[in-house]
This record gives C-alpha cells, sequence and structure tokens, in this order.
C-alpha cells in the first residue's frame, strides 16, 4: 500500500525496517504548525514570517529559543549567527542591543511587504512573539523549543518559565489568554526539568536518529570532534526514546524521516496516548503519510500549502 492508495482519514499501512503496522484513523484533520512561522515564505523567526503564518491559517506556531548575554529570550535556531543574520559567532555571547542592530531577513531574499515591518523590525525576542499571538483574534498554538546545549544551560528553561508567569501563564492549563503553549527538546534534562513545573501534558520529547557525517557537516567539526558530539547526541536520543517509552511526556515529536525509518516504535508511543507533533513536513506525500497514520499535529515550512491539501481530503 503507497501513500497514495491511502484514503482520506484512514489507517495508513507504513513499511519500515520496524515492520509493518496500520493505525487508528485520527477524526478531524491534523493540526497545522508553522515552522518557525512561514519559514518557506520569509525568514525563519522573523515578525513577517509569524504574520503570514496567522494570515495563512496556521492552528500554530513554533519557534526555538536562545538566551542573550543579559538574559532576554530570543528567537533563534541556530546557536550562531552566521547563518541567518549578517553577523558572526556565538548568540549566547550578545546583548540583545547587539542582536537588534543586525539584519535577520535579507539573507532569504525575499521583499517583506509593509504590513510585515521594516527589516529592523524582524528580530523578534519571545515576549514580542506573544504580542503577535495575542492579536491573532482567536486560539492559536505556540510550542516553544529549548536549543541545547546551552552556555546558560538550564537557566534557558527557567527564564522562559518566569517570563510567561510574569504575562500571566499558568502551568496546569499552559495557556495565555487565547494562546495554547507547549513545550519541547531533544534533551531529556531540559524535558525532566520541565516537568517539574508543567504537567506532562503540554511537554514533547523531540527524538531524530543522528548521524554522524550529518553532525559534522551542520555544526562544522573535524572527525573526531565531530563523532564525540554525535555520541552524546545519540545517548540523549536513547534518553528521549526512554521518556517516551514510559509515557513521562504527552507528545512525541518525531521527525518524518525517524517516524518512516521506525514504525513499530510510533505504533508503540500512539498506543499508548501520546500526542503526536510530526517535523519538518512539506512534501504532500508527507502530508499524505501524516493524516493516514493519524498524527494529531503537522510541523511546517508551508502551512498555506499544507493546510490547502488536507482540505482536499
Amino acid at each position: 500500500m503507497t501513500v497514495d492508495d491511502a484514503a482520506p482519514g484512514r489507517a495508513y499501512e507504513a513499511p519500515s525496517e520496524d515492520g509493518i503496522f496500520g493505525m487508528e484513523p485520527l477524526i478531524g484533520r491534523p493540526k497545522v504548525y508553522a515552522h518557525r512561522g512561514s519559514s518557506a515564505a520569509f525568514a525563519e523567526h522573523t515578525r513577517a514570517a509569524y504574520l503570514r503564518a496567522l494570515a495563512d491559517g496556521a492552528d500554530g506556531v513554533e519557534c526555538d529559543v536562545h538566551l542573550t548575554r543579559d538574559q532576554h529570550v530570543v528567537l533563534l535556531h541556530d546557536a550562531n549567527l552566521d547563518r541567518t543574520s549578517n553577523g558572526t559567532g556565538p548568540v549566547g555571547e550578545r546583548s540583545l542591543a547587539e542582536l537588534r542592530e543586525l539584519d535577520f531577513s535579507s539573507w532569504k531574499g525575499v521583499r517583506i511587504p509593509d504590513a510585515y515591518g521594516a527589516i529592523s523590525e524582524q528580530f523578534l525576542t519571545l515576549p514580542e512573539l506573544i504580542d503577535i499571538l495575542r492579536g491573532a483574534g482567536r486560539e492559536i498554538g505556540l510550542a516553544i523549543e529549548f536549543k541545547h546545549p546551552s552556555p546558560y544551560q538550564l537557566k534557558l528553561e527557567d527564564r522562559v518559565l518566569a517570563l510567561l508567569t510574569e504575562r500571566g501563564w499558568t502551568p496546569e492549563e499552559s495557556r495565555l489568554d487565547n494562546i495554547q503553549i507547549s513545550f519541547m527538546s531533544f534533551n531529556p534534562d531540559s524535558v525532566h526539568h520541565l516537568l517539574q513545573v508543567v504537567p506532562a501534558e503540554h511537554i514533547c520529547q523531540l527524538v531524530d536518529d543522528v548521524n554522524v557525517q550529518e553532525v559534522r557537516q551542520e555544526l562544522g567539526l573535524g572527525a573526531l570532534t565531530g563523532s564525540a558530539v554525535a555520541n552524546v547526541m545519540r545517548q540523549a536520543q536513547l534518553e528521549g526514546e526512554e521518556l517516551l517509552d514510559e509515557s513521562k511526556v504527552g507528545i512525541a515529536g518525531p521527525g518524518i524521516t525517524y517516524v518512516r525509518r521506525h514504525a513499530l516504535k510510533v505504533q508503540r508511543w500512539m498506543e499508548s496516548g501520546r500526542r503526536f507533533r510530526v517535523w519538518t513536513v512539506d512534501s504532500e506525500a508527507d502530508v499524505a503519510l501524516c493524516q493516514g497514520l493519524g498524527v494529531h499535529e503537522i510541523t511546517t515550512n508551508k502551512p498555506a500549502q499544507v493546510l490547502a491539501q488536507l482540505a482536499t481530503q
């Protein structure tokens, strides 16, 4: 059975190295989260990307957070500035004021409509994203990913929770006005730390397979250092899988490639009642696969395209 053969809303049998399985159908369509905003359209994590995500009708948005030198929570994926700005060096060594002097959008090569703000307004802190979402005029999800390793270790989590609490967030419901908030990390230490405050239903353990070559290339590391880092990441992956095996968290967050490769493991987690949030799902085939499996939430760079596909199924 192929993705194209699967009827909308029906179980899909996905082959993998682990075997073959079928899932119960999902009632209704999956929720669609915009990955770093509508990041196929505009530079990731920018004001334009998030405003576009709201305009696209996304059910929620995802963001990655780091701490600055002066302990502000800012939205960036990488620990270094080089890829997504005209700056260089570690994010954690810059103050918020210094980061605001940089250009975080021009690298994308896309003109930003006036309604989405000037180039100087594209860089966002977490409080600024919350203000954008508060103005959505509807219910919206916010998935916050804690990026590790962080030079500030678990102070990152503490600062985010304190910031949210100051604005009226309560851990039991994990809501802030119209915003339903969940927390994510690949790092099991981060997840354990969050579980001391936040109910498990609002916490997502992210998992993915670790490829040594990809780690070396992404982080610009040599063979020995890259292998050492990959081994640490593999250990974190195993610990994260154990958290899901033991139902310690309420949300499973595998990558789409992981879903294909580990069918039986995914089936076991889903049958144990985990909510599934799969990333990064951009192709029509992957959207159909997720819907057929009964995945609850899809994270995508292209929310408008995914929503349009789901509307026809």
